[in-house]
């Protein structure tokens, strides 16, 4: 009966690894399968107190194993009952993709948790066997007369509260077969780009901006050309081989690449796969400083994309962006943005309402043109202008423009306008960066209406996420009416600028969770029609 009860505590002890394990491999996959960011993640956001709340419940089952007598082994069960409950997968804003990495390392976990077993439970169960073991109570299993044998419950248990470094320690084993599928992989994505030798490839990078860009421009060349783009965020070098291998057909025309990067290097490595004829940097700025540590780091990696260009080919800037505009480089630049004057393309005389945002344009003849969009936004007319730059660079009419400009959707979460009953959502909530929060303020403020935010503020900004943040809530002061900050701690500097600027604390709420912030939202007096505006959605390593 009590080898039941035990194998029943084994069960219930695999079930919660198991599930504990899928958590770890999540947030490895959130950190990019880096092992420094999730090192980073461990140290800075996970912290010590969280990971042993994963483990606290099978740390107890520990001494009531130990101690071993049959009400002891029922109530470990118990507690590894807790600890699958504790453990269990949650929806995700973003869930674990089981890719075929993940799977290869879930595989190795598993034999390696299985050889653990064979070496610790094995023995024991022979020595039972052959008699050598002495029974110390009716729970153990065994209690084997080799110190190297005993404990087997001690040694499980050790394994699963190490299990954050054993995803580490899978990774590396992993490590020489994954270069090796990944080389494989980005060769065959080169070979097809070999055999594609018209193919014109515009690369995008930038702190911010980047995917948006990306949609607009690949509307614009649609009008003209057959176009294909990094689909979502697909802006790593793998998530362009895997566009490449599974998406590009003989008839494309125009490949445009949406380059993303965390560390110095990573966008020339894109840039060593495609070999741009076009880049386009829409913004620098504290973005990813955990990864980064400086500005200048940042720079220079946006900048990888501009080296890579070509003497034939040009590089779109946009020039509102001080990073930008005063790096010196020996390239065809085209300059575009809404505030520099001297930009090559410069959005004028802009309007921004409910319906959307209009704008003037001129060609390189001095011909002026006036667009609409549905998009609400200086920073999308921003956006916008960089899209026709190139669009026109490339052969279309600023007159052929008009319409498509017209039709232009909003990419999700950035700055998307949504109407839900009785309120408009100003959905900003896919990332975050200061420029961009203020942007979204600005289009805050324009609405008449009840004014709220609802933010986490901002994250991955090193040691300016204090200063960052605080100046965010200083500047949105006058450009809302209420302030639901989710995440008491994680908001303190966005409630220290609000303070300072004078924010009636009243209208300051702090919740705990997104979904709580919703319900304050609908709790605040009907005043007038509410606006909401989103801004930033902490990814799940965050939340």
């Amino acid at each position: 009966m009590d080898i039941v009860i035990f194998g029943i505590w084994l069960g219930t002890y695999l079930v919660g690894a198991v599930w504990y394990i899928i958590y770890l491999m999540h947030m490895f996959q959130q950190n990019s399968y880096k092992p420094r960011e999730y090192g980073e993640w461990m140290a800075v956001h996970a912290n010590v107190g969280r990971l042993l709340g994963k483990c606290l419940y099978a740390l107890v089952s520990l001494p009531l194993v130990l101690i071993g007598n049959r009400g002891c082994l029922i109530a470990a069960c118990l507690m590894n009952g807790m600890t699958i409950l504790v453990n269990k997968p949650h929806k995700a804003k973003k869930p674990l993709v089981y890719t075929p990495r993940v799977r290869r390392m879930l595989a190795t976990t598993g034999i390696f948790y299985l050889l653990v077993l064979i070496v610790v439970l094995l023995p024991e169960i022979w020595m039972k066997a052959a008699g050598k073991v002495v029974l110390t109570s009716p729970g153990m299993l065994a209690q084997p007369a080799h110190p190297m044998f005993r404990n087997a419950e001690f040694v499980l248990l050790l394994l699963f509260l190490l299990q954050p470094f054993l995803i580490l320690l899978v990774n590396g084993i992993n490590h020489p077969i994954e270069k090796g599928i990944d080389r494989h992989y980005i060769n065959d994505a080169a070979r097809i780009l070999r055999e594609m030798p018209n193919l014109k490839i515009i690369g995008v990078t930038g702190s911010y901006g980047k995917t948006s860009v990306k949609y607009y421009l690949s509307t614009l060349l649609s009008t003209q050309y057959n176009v294909l783009h990094t689909p979502g965020n697909y802006n790593t070098t793998l998530g362009v081989v895997r566009t490449i291998r599974e998406r590009m057909k003989p008839f494309h025309e125009i490949f445009i690449c949406e380059m993303g990067a965390r560390e110095v290097g990573d966008i020339k490595e894109i840039c060593d796969l495609v070999h741009p004829d076009y880049g386009i940097i829409t913004s620098i700025g504290p973005q990813h400083l955990q990864s980064f540590h400086t500005i200048e780091n940042i720079v220079s990696t946006k900048f990888e994309l501009a080296d890579a260009v070509p003497a034939s080919g040009k590089v779109f800037l946009n020039y509102d962006n001080r990073y930008i505009r005063e790096k010196k480089i020996d390239k065809n630049i085209v300059s575009y943005g809404i505030a520099e004057e001297n930009a090559d393309f410069r959005a004028y005389d802009i309007a921004v309402s409910p319906r959307g945002s209009f704008f003037k344009m001129k060609d390189e003849t001095g011909k002026e043109y006036e667009f609409h969009t549905k998009l609400v936004g200086s920073h999308n007319v921003q956006n916008i202008a960089g899209a026709i730059a190139v669009a026109h660079t490339l052969g279309i009419s600023m007159e052929k423009l008009l319409y498509p400009v017209k039709q232009l959707e909003s990419v999700p979460h950035r700055l998307q306008l949504v109407k839900q009953g009785d309120r408009i959502l100003i959905d900003d909530a896919y990332n975050s960066n200061r420029n961009g929060f203020e942007a979204a303020l600005d289009t805050l403020a324009m609405f008449k209406e009840l004014r709220i935010l609802l933010t986490p503020g901002m994250v991955e900004l090193g040691e300016k996420q204090y200063d960052e943040n605080k100046a965010v809530g200083v500047y949105a002061a006058d450009k809302c009416d209420y302030a639901v900050l989710v995440g008491k701690e994680q908001t303190k500097p966005i409630q220290d600028g609000l303070s300072e600027a004078g924010f009636p604390e009243s209208r300051m709420i702090l919740v705990d969770t997104l979904q709580e912030a919703f319900r304050m939202v609908n709790a605040i007096p009907n005043e007038k029609q509410k606006v909401v505006l989103i801004e930033n959605d902490l990814p799940d390593n965050y939340a």
